[in-house]
């Protein structure tokens, strides 16, 4: 006896037209995203730059918001990855009502709007908040380098950017007199009216590749002279020379993104930003976040602690960080603070695991106490929450989401964008709750 099996039939078609939000499940995370896009966040700033009644009306602010938020949630961030999920994910055609912005459309919403899009970070925290995930009882504060859009063999010395402007304004030059003596020639021989004068696409390249260098060469200037009349800077460490308004020669600027730093990671180095994070022990909470302008973290603790106060309108009962936050001035600030720190410094070892030797004499007595403090602890130092409250944060924004790179250029973009990867971390776990 034959098998019977359901019957299938791909065209058939429905009798009643389905409503689109059939199509994922209840208690998908669609679902939570289009309700707290559309009741719960305030996108004031973003439906206010829609002031002229002309033209074809455009795809409805809350909807690309939503969109951005669903796709950076579903590790989704390319713009061109996402149009192409409106048109064959379900879930994405929920969220949209079926609508097909295309890619440059996704694109152009986030750039035009990538201020207030980083605004939502501290919406989305003050809802983590009232429902109970950011109690401050403990965070742990950490860095990680992400790759920029940007190349590292594009990085130049300002030595090497002094050698090669001067190699190809000399190379230009020859070859516009060689030019010049051709044409001369050329008139003589075949007239004036006679084209041939476009330049080739080598000297072309070549020009484009000078004015690139000068642009990053001007900004290197620039920026050393800004630090040399800056005020001084109590953080500067001794061994730090003070500025003498002239770059050195070792400084380096990238052509493609001259704002991103060449940065030593695990197992080489990488052309990318250090991305900060503070986070809840409670709930793995992103409580403050920021990209560092280079890839030390000493200079970023008064920060985040800063923008944790400014975003929850109170302050953290403890706070743990490895040794790249360990200065006099960092531990003087948590002091003032009243925040009780677990910092590590170069004279521990890792985790709690006691002392490698003392510190010597000379180091201050905020460092010093700081020492005596995780010594005294051992094992049982609040200072192993570290690794385990942070590093998990940034594995499943690096891992389980799958970003590795910034898709924008400039520190000011990549900053929006951190900010949406913070803020659709944040939204994954008031989610889990309120699910």
């Amino acid at each position: 006896m034959a098998k019977t099996f359901r019957e299938w039939v791909p065209e058939q078609n429905q009798l009643l037209p389905p409503s689109v939000q059939d199509w994922v499940p209840a208690g998908h995370l669609v679902h939570f995203v289009l309700s707290l896009v559309r009741e719960q966040l305030n996108l004031r700033g973003i439906l206010d730059k829609y002031g002229e009644e002309r033209g074809y009306p455009p795809f409805h602010p809350g909807m690309m918001v939503a969109l951005l938020l669903y796709g950076y949630s579903r590790g989704i961030y390319s713009s061109r990855r996402i149009a192409k999920a409106c048109e064959e994910r379900v879930d994405f055609m929920a969220l949209t009502g079926m609508q097909q912005p295309d890619f440059r459309t996704v694109n152009l919403f986030r750039l035009r709007h990538l201020e207030e899009l980083k605004g939502l970070f501290g919406q989305v925290l003050k809802l983590c908040q009232k429902a109970g995930l950011a109690r401050l009882g403990h965070v742990a504060l950490d860095g990680t380098k992400m790759k920029a859009n940007a190349s590292k063999d594009q990085s130049m010395k300002y030595s090497q950017m002094k050698k090669k402007e001067k190699e190809l304004e000399t190379e230009i030059d020859q070859w516009f007199q060689r030019a010049a003596q051709i044409d001369q020639e050329e008139d003589e021989q075949y007239g004036s009216g006679q084209r041939g004068d476009e330049l080739p696409e080598w000297v072309r390249d070549k020009q484009k590749r000078l004015e690139k260098i000068q642009a990053a060469k001007a900004e290197l200037e620039a920026e050393a002279r800004a630090a040399a009349q800056a005020p001084a800077d109590p953080t500067r460490t001794k061994h730090e020379s003070k500025p003498t308004g002239v770059p050195k020669d070792k400084t380096q600027k990238n052509l493609t993104d001259g704002e991103s730093h060449i940065m030593k990671v695990a197992g080489g180095y990488i052309q990318g930003y250090n991305c900060q994070a503070a986070v809840d022990a409670d709930s793995q909470v992103i409580v403050a976040q920021q990209v560092a302008p280079n890839g030390s973290d000493m200079h970023q603790l008064t920060p985040l602690l800063k923008q944790i106060r400014t975003q929850l309108k109170r302050q953290a009962r403890e706070v743990s960080a490895d040794a790249g936050y360990s200065s006099e001035h960092n531990l003087k600030q948590l002091q003032r603070r009243h925040i009780r720190g677990y910092v590590a410094n170069r004279w521990q070892k890792d985790s709690a695991a006691g002392h490698r030797r003392r510190p010597p004499v000379g180091v201050g007595r905020y460092v010093r106490e700081m020492w005596q403090r995780l010594r005294r602890g051992g094992y049982r130092s609040r200072y192993r929450l570290r690794k385990q409250v942070v590093e998990p944060v940034f594995g499943q924004i690096k891992d389980a989401r799958g970003f590795r790179r910034f898709l924008l250029r400039g520190a000011k973009k990549v900053s929006g964008e951190w900010s949406l990867l913070c803020t659709a971390h944040n939204l994954l776990k008031l989610a889990a709750v309120a699910g």
